[in-house]
């Protein structure tokens, strides 16, 4: 059953198009493509404040997808029937998590590869960063799949989202471009543990959520 989940899961996200997995690589690659244009092509500055603005366009990519987390679903009775076959909605949300970070986290280090290249990060700078990226979007993923449970049944769900994003993510955040501002793999130890708990957490937060939504 889980496995069948899983699998049902990621082909929300897959085929690999722009309206789904490819979307958060192509915002991501986009970014870097175009902050040269905004700060001009002084490769010193590009190095010392590259990295940071890769970190939020990979928070903004783990966020893109939130109307496919769970909202549809739930509109659907998708969870209701699982319910009825036994799944607890901690399990659906743990499998959902996991699909979530398949589908952007291995694209979106990839991406790394190029958007670092735009950016003139390379040597210690780029592995710190696919590093932190390695470590952190776990968390980002179970970060974005919190607020999609938390909202889903929200008028203002939209609006929500943006105020519930900036606490969640900026433990992360911080030691993640600290990381690349001191050059300090020390840093990379925080967000590794931060990132565990949030993906601890997130089934439970969001099955809570669910449950709440399914019995209001």
């Amino acid at each position: 059953m889980i496995a069948a989940l899983l699998r049902r899961d990621l082909a929300q996200f897959f085929p690999f198009t722009a309206s789904g997995a490819a979307l958060p690589v192509i915002f991501f690659i986009a970014v870097a493509m175009l902050y040269p244009f905004a700060v001009g092509p002084d490769a010193g500055l590009l190095a010392r404040t590259g990295g940071g603005v890769l970190w939020i366009a990979a928070l903004l990519a783990a966020v893109l997808p939130l109307d496919k987390l769970v909202a549809r679903d739930i509109a659907l009775g998708v969870f209701d029937q699982l319910r009825l076959r036994g799944v607890s909605e901690e399990a659906m949300m743990a499998v959902r998590l996991l699909a979530h970070w398949l589908s952007f986290g291995p694209p979106l280090m990839l991406a790394t590869f190029p958007a670092a290249a735009l950016l003139k990060l390379e040597g210690p700078a780029f592995d710190l960063l696919i590093l932190g990226l390695a470590a952190g979007t776990p968390g980002l993923a179970a970060i974005g799949l919190i607020i999609a449970a938390l909202t889903a049944s929200l008028r203002a769900g939209a609006a929500l989202s943006g105020l519930l994003l900036i606490p969640l993510a900026l433990p992360i955040l911080i030691f993640g471009a600290g990381a690349l501002a001191r050059q300090d793999a020390a840093s990379l130890g925080f967000v590794g543990a931060i990132s565990l708990l949030l993906v601890a957490l997130a089934p439970f937060a969001a099955g809570a959520a669910i449950r709440a939504v399914r019995e209001g």
